[in-house]
């Protein structure tokens, strides 16, 4: 028991008074003689005992009455010593992610958290509270209701051991203060392991919402494929989680038109595709939509087919150019093939891609274009002649990197390595592929490089990438070499042209960082905007010579189709999604630690924390008291005989 006014306990040694004056009163029993000695002794002795008894039991309950009295002026309270005369700095952590989307027994977890939140929080009291995408420092619950109840979900969920350090960071370090951490989320299983850096002084709890059911339905991917009558189609992949699921409904939207709708059955913990026909060479605003009540946000998934533009290529040849005419046919790519006598050097400026096809001797006027090509976002192939100049040839590569060419052997090597993990080769093939005839050279020239995309059978480059220049390492002319004979010369080349302009895919996923280019000349102020009916966003963006390339990463933050404008002009539209990473709804089981305490229930948590903060007012128990030891000596004084 302590006292919030202990200084009045001093009063207690005045109840010595009493006691003094009981013990040393004056007034005492007169003999009085009477002719019947014998029985007179007996009543003087009864009656005497009897006045002893009476006045002790009434100086105690005097005492009592005077001690419940005075401890009532001290006010006595009852609390944990830990929470005496600390201040209190709480922070609650409201995960806003689509996974709360699920539906608990009262509702969509996320609404549920609110209401029980915003029933609980004392009107007075200050604390900080932050979500996935929102911040509120020391505010009351007036402050914050408003924004709590139009919260909206996000696809932008932080870490819990981030979402940890923020709130240690909004409660502070001040000492002599209560510090206290509540995370609010389903704990959605990652793929790390649950581990947060957890501190002794900070009292830390969770409240776990689960669903009911575990079970969603979601949209995976989606993609463009040929099928086997060389039909443009699109393949969605769809998965299903906890039970199976019989007649789903897909339907294949072109702006607001309905174009196809089919229904799918999954199994439990399983996946299906299924395809939707896309005709040739129009302009598609596509979106997937599917039946699912438990999680919405996975339901629905857009994507864009634009008119492809023409990947502009030159090749300067000092050899046959008929190969790199069957790979840059006109249909995909804008093809300028010339000699170098009559070489136009405004083409390298207004090119995606400058092929240099074994000329002998680079000039140098053609190396200083290339380097300004390149700085300006071009990109460069480089094909040796098996007598070329070396000095140009470094002069060349050394304008862009170090790892150059050295001196040229004549040596026979197979072109065994290839690099299944590099960019120019992925989705080219569908497996390893290690039985098929190698091609071969008969001279080549030494690098320094170590970085190959194909590689000899000593696994020295035969062609490797540093920057923005493509180099082979030796001539691929019918008497060096029997690489164009091989299947690997068409999808190396038409993906070097390909890439050398990253034209938007069909769709991309909010949250990661996308790069594609959009084939405009903007002038020195233009600005690209990528605008839709919810939000308007000006991305990160490089403007070159014949392109500008764009990369998103936080922007755009909603799913859906965008508008690329330079200013009202629309140059073309681009789709994005939301991470379906959410849609697996597995949890971490959680249970009460040394470290942390977990609970089902907002409301529980903090009758419990009440409970534990809480001071309980005594002195009103001893003004009670008081009195009825008061009343105790009236009736002693007026009844006991």
């Amino acid at each position: 028991m302590q006292f919030r006014h202990p200084e009045f306990l001093y009063a207690l040694f005045a109840l010595v008074i009493p006691i003094i004056v009981h013990l040393f009163q004056l007034r005492r029993f007169q003999k009085v003689s009477f002719t019947n000695v014998q029985f007179l002794k007996a009543v003087t002795i009864q009656t005497r005992k009897s006045s002893q008894i009476k006045k002790w039991l009434t100086l105690l309950a005097r005492l009592l009455a005077l001690a419940g009295l005075i401890i009532a002026f001290a006010q006595p309270f009852l609390a944990s010593e830990e929470i005496v005369g600390k201040k209190s700095e709480t922070a609650i952590y409201l995960d806003n992610s689509f996974s709360m989307q699920a539906k608990g027994s009262k509702g969509p977890l996320l609404q549920r958290a609110i209401q029980e939140l915003l029933s609980v929080l004392p009107e007075d009291e200050t604390i900080s509270i932050f979500t996935n995408t929102k911040t509120f420092k020391d505010v009351s619950k007036k402050d914050i209701q408003n924004d709590l109840l139009q919260l909206e979900y996000t696809s932008n969920q932080i870490p819990y051991s981030a979402a940890y350090l923020k709130g240690k960071q909004l409660i502070g370090n001040a000492p002599e203060t209560i510090k206290r951490i509540i995370m609010v989320s389903d704990f959605q299983q990652k793929n790390e392991a649950f581990d947060l850096p957890f501190d002794a002084d900070t009292e830390t709890n969770f409240v776990q919402l689960k669903p009911v059911t575990r079970q969603n339905i979601s949209i995976d991917s989606l993609s463009l494929q040929r099928n086997t009558n060389n039909e443009l189609v699109l393949n969605v992949l769809v998965s299903n989680t906890d039970a199976n699921a019989d007649n789903v409904s897909l339907a294949f939207y072109n702006d607001e038109k309905l174009l196809a709708k089919t229904s799918v059955s999954i199994p439990k913990n399983g996946t299906i595709s299924t395809q939707f026909k896309i005709d040739e060479n129009i302009k598609v605003n596509g979106r997937i939509v599917l039946e699912d009540p438990a999680l919405t946000f996975d339901n629905s998934r857009y994507f864009t087919i634009n008119t492809p533009e023409k990947i502009k290529v030159l090749a300067i040849n000092e050899a046959n150019d008929s190969f790199i005419k069957n790979i840059y046919t006109a249909d995909e790519f804008f093809l300028i093939s010339t000699v170098l006598e009559k070489l136009n050097y405004n083409d390298i400026s207004n090119s995606n891609l400058v092929l240099i096809n074994e000329m002998k001797q680079i000039p140098v006027s053609l190396i200083n274009a290339l380097k300004s090509f390149e700085d300006q976002g071009g990109t460069i192939c480089f094909i040796p002649a098996t007598d070329g100049n070396i000095v140009s040839y470094q002069q060349l590569i050394n304008s862009f990197s170090k790892e150059g060419l050295l001196e040229l052997n004549t040596l026979e090597k197979r072109i065994t390595g290839i690099n299944f993990s590099h960019p120019l080769y992925r989705g080219v093939f569908d497996k390893r592929i290690t039985n098929f005839q190698y091609p071969k050279v008969n001279s080549f020239y030494r690098t320094n490089s170590d970085n190959s995309i194909l590689s000899f059978e000593d696994r020295t480059p035969f062609l490797y990438k540093t920057n923005s220049l493509y180099i082979f390492t030796a001539s691929i002319n019918n008497e060096n070499s029997n690489f164009k004979n091989s299947p690997l010369i068409v999808p190396t080349l038409y993906n070097i042209g390909k890439q050398s302009l990253q034209l938007s895919d069909i769709s991309y996923t909010i949250g990661q960082t996308n790069t594609y280019d959009i084939p405009i000349s903007l002038g020195q102020d233009g600005i690209l905007s990528l605008e839709s009916k919810e939000e308007s966003n000006i991305p990160l963006q490089q403007s070159f010579a014949t392109k500008v390339r764009i990369t998103t990463d936080e922007v755009p933050t909603k799913a859906g189709i965008y508008a690329l404008k330079d200013k009202e002009q629309l140059i073309q539209n681009v789709s994005y999604n939301y991470n379906t990473s959410e849609s697996d709804l597995q949890y971490y089981d959680l249970s009460t630690t040394t470290e942390y305490e977990v609970n089902d229930s907002i409301t529980s948590l903090f009758e419990q924390i009440k409970e534990e903060s809480s001071i309980h007012e005594l002195w009103k128990w001893f003004i009670i008291f008081a009195l009825i030891f008061l009343l105790i000596e009236i009736l002693l004084l007026k009844y006991l005989k």
